[in-house]
């Protein structure tokens, strides 16, 4: 699955592209028809120590899935969207079969 990285702001790091490759690739285990993906990076510009933003966006036949959540380091961002998008895409793909 291609995966489209965009940070805001700031660039990111080839260690971070290719955990957020390898961590969104085990999605496809879930639900195999994704069309795009997208994870966008964003700091808040607060005091407060979660301030890193992960946003991950992923497009599939007729409908699209976005999971946002901000933590203290992007990688455990990613994880928590990732952990979220696991559970969407395993009902959306109940929700097939339920219809077939």
């Amino acid at each position: 699955m291609k995966v489209n990285v965009h940070a805001v702001n700031f660039t990111v790091d080839r260690k971070l592209v290719g955990y957020v490759q390898e961590r969104l690739d085990k999605l496809e285990k879930y639900y195999d028809k994704v069309v795009t993906s997208d994870v966008f990076f964003k700091l808040d510009n607060t005091s407060d120590k979660e301030n890193k933003i992960a946003e991950i966006k992923i497009a599939v036949p007729g409908d699209e899935f976005i999971v946002k959540k901000q933590c203290k380091s992007f990688e455990e961002a990613v994880e928590l969207a990732a952990e979220s998008m696991e559970r969407l895409l395993m009902k959306r793909k109940q929700k097939i079969r339920a219809h077939s």
